[in-house]
């Protein structure tokens, strides 16, 4: 049966989807029980209640594919496969970060060791591979299954040198530039997002022109998405929360920041930069970066920069053409929802 605008369930899709993953990260042999319960637990399946995230890749995919097909149940190692491998880099993201908590509880590394919690991320990973091998058995072509696992391959390239940009620049005593920025965040959020969406556009047809407009409908997703996640990290966290911004109490070069550093006055530029190589966080300290970062234009400039690629998104989707307009209108929603710039 295929899924109306009736049965179009955000929450059915992420459960469909959890199931999907779970066939994966049971149990198979009494001597490595233990890792695949570390994928559990990095993954929120472990029996625990709100932990496991948004879901939100696995969740466009999906709808990309129900949007052109009318349907989401075969695309689903597909987004299987989207969100392990969105995992496994946030396994040995909070490794690399020496991050000791994600979404509430102990991250994987401050339990069992960095060791095992490398292993684990690696897990996952190959995990994901497997995941796509099960659309040969859905009745996908095997040009269509290798086109999409060289997609997934090449985005995981990507993620990994945006990593590497990352953490280059951060070691480094030097400013990134609002471009180096750019370039960063589009490896590593942007490529995942757009090739979830993409992912399903391909397993759903043949036209080239559909697939490019949902490819590039995601890319400008990724990149509105980590902007108004830098908004929020800045501005948002206190309105939200009450707690300090924490983007900036850990001394995060987001684009506000990097746009505050090319733009501020030459005596604001210079104590932005002191109080960023200065790693004892006060409140004090912390207020004086956000009164710099407002000085400098850098909470609007970023905003426009969120709204500029939000609304390209949304242009890509409407280009796309769909047969299921609920699903469009899903889309349509998410973007809006998330990204609320």
């Amino acid at each position: 049966m295929s899924t109306t605008a009736h049965e179009l369930d955000l929450g059915q899709l992420i459960a469909d989807t959890e199931e999907e993953i779970l066939r994966l990260v049971r149990d198979h042999d009494p001597s490595t029980v233990g890792v695949y319960e570390q994928c559990r637990y990095h993954l929120g399946l472990d029996g625990s209640t709100g932990v496991s995230g948004k879901r939100m890749r696995p969740l466009l995919g999906l709808l990309a594919y129900a949007s052109i097909t009318g349907d989401h149940r075969a695309a689903l190692p597909g987004a299987a496969a989207v969100e392990l491998g969105h995992n496994f880099s946030l396994v040995h993201d909070d490794i690399e970060d020496g991050d000791s908590e994600r979404r509430h509880r102990p991250t994987l590394w401050t339990l069992h060791g960095i060791p095992q919690a490398i292993n684990t991320g690696d897990m996952l990973f190959s995990l994901s591979r497997v995941a796509l091998h099960r659309l040969t058995d859905l009745g996908f072509s095997d040009h269509k299954v290798l086109r999409l696992m060289r997609l997934y391959d090449e985005t995981c390239v990507a993620l990994c040198e945006g990593q590497y940009i990352d953490i280059a620049t951060s070691e480094a005593d030097t400013a990134m530039s609002v471009e180096l920025y750019f370039d960063m965040i589009g490896r590593k959020t942007a490529a995942l997002i757009a090739a979830s969406i993409e992912a399903g556009a391909l397993l759903a047809t043949d036209d080239e022109k559909v697939i490019a407009h949902y490819r590039n409908f995601g890319w400008d997703l990724g990149l509105a998405f980590q902007l108004n996640d830098d908004l929020l990290g800045i501005w948002g966290e206190e309105q939200a929360t009450g707690k300090e911004p924490t983007d900036v109490a850990r001394r995060k070069k987001t684009l506000p920041v990097i746009y505050a550093i090319e733009h501020a006055s030459a005596p604001d530029r210079a104590r932005l930069m002191e109080l960023y190589r200065d790693h004892a966080a006060t409140g004090a300290a912390i207020q004086e970066v956000i009164d710099i970062l407002d000085r400098s234009g850098a909470h609007e400039y970023t905003r426009e920069q969120a709204r500029l690629h939000r609304d390209r998104a949304l242009a890509e989707l409407d280009a796309a053409g769909v047969v299921l307009p609920e699903a469009r209108a899903r889309l349509h929603e998410i973007v809006v929802r998330v990204i609320a710039a």
